[in-house]
Formats: C-alpha cells, sequence, structure tokens
C-alpha cells in the first residue's frame, strides 16, 4: 500500500513546479504600459460600484465594501491607521491624508459607477467583514494592479491571500522607478 507513496509525492512536487513557473511567466511577461486584464467571465461576482470610499476600499450596489487584496492606499481621512501610519513613517499626518485624497480621486474615477467582476482569493473576508477581492472592470481591467501601476498604492501582502504578490511587487517598484503618483 505504501510502495506508491513516493511517486504521489513526486507528482504533487511536479504539478507545483509547473504551477509556480506559469506564475513567473506571467509575472515576466507582464507589459507595465498596457492594462492588466483578464476574461470578464472568469471571476467570481458581479456588481455595480456605487462609491470609492477611500484608494482601497469600494461600496458596492449590494452594499458590501470590499478591500482589494493586495494594495494599501496612504488614509484619506484621520484614523487610528492614519495615526499608525504616521507614527511609523515618520510623516505629517496632514501630507498622508493629502496624497489619501489623491489616490481616492484615481481610484473613483477608475471604478465608480462602473460594472465589476470580483475574484476571490484564501480568505473571503477581513476582520471587519469586508469582501476581501481582486476586482476587474468590464473590460478586464485588473483595478487593483491599476492602481499599483499608477503609483497610488504600496503592496500590503497579508497571507494567504497572495495570489498577485509578484505582479503587485514589480508594479509597485517600476512606479517608484518612474516617479509615478505618489512616488513623484
Amino acid at each position: 500500500m505504501y510502495k506508491n507513496i513516493p511517486i504521489y509525492k513526486g507528482l504533487i512536487g511536479f504539478f507545483i513546479t509547473i504551477f509556480i513557473l506559469a506564475a513567473s511567466a506571467f509575472a515576466q511577461d507582464y507589459d507595465a504600459q498596457a492594462k492588466v486584464t483578464i476574461p470578464f467571465g472568469k471571476a467570481d461576482k458581479t456588481l455595480i460600484v456605487s462609491r470609492a470610499i477611500d484608494g482601497d476600499t469600494l461600496k458596492l450596489s449590494d452594499g458590501e465594501r470590499v478591500r482589494l487584496i493586495g494594495i494599501d492606499t496612504p488614509e484619506s481621512s484621520n484614523n487610528a491607521k492614519l495615526r499608525r501610519d504616521a507614527k511609523r513613517t515618520g510623516q505629517d499626518a496632514k501630507a498622508i491624508i493629502a496624497m489619501g485624497k489623491e489616490a481616492k480621486e484615481f481610484t473613483r474615477k477608475l471604478v465608480e459607477n462602473k460594472k465589476v467582476k470580483l475574484e476571490f482569493d484564501v480568505q473571503k473576508r477581513d476582520k471587519y467583514s469586508r469582501l476581501l477581492a481582486y476586482v476587474y472592470l468590464e473590460d478586464g481591467t485588473f483595478v487593483n494592479a491599476e492602481i499599483m501601476k499608477a503609483g497610488y498604492a504600496q503592496v500590503m501582502t497579508v497571507p494567504p491571500n497572495v495570489h498577485y504578490q509578484d505582479l503587485f511587487l514589480r508594479l509597485q517598484r517600476e512606479a517608484r522607478e518612474n516617479k509615478k503618483g505618489l512616488w513623484k
């Protein structure tokens, strides 16, 4: 019965290696000038964005709040996270709020009153009961990536939701090197 276990371990290792190579190839082939897109039918849920709460949080037409996975924009209002961020970075709270408002405006123009699809990762909700999702516009534009690429967010990886971590890290580096968005 146990004689075949090494074969199964070998097959599992093989499939994991193929998955990692495929994900790596996707990340390496990404064109920074092109929009990141997926076929609209591939995501899990479709709704309208009623408003951008801030640069990385949306309110949907069904009342759900969605936190965009993998990105973190500056706070656009005075709250506990703003105070933590100001203390951690040494930046003035007013400067952080100004950057947060800029990020929120970018996100608002990108998604407000538009149909979106949500793609979920391993963990579907955060401790505040917000949906955690990768968000796509009807044309397939990958919203999380567009915000990162434009320089209005930093990477925020919270395991187990790490599916696009490598892509986001590269987009952040490119935005910073090209002095885009908040990196000006």
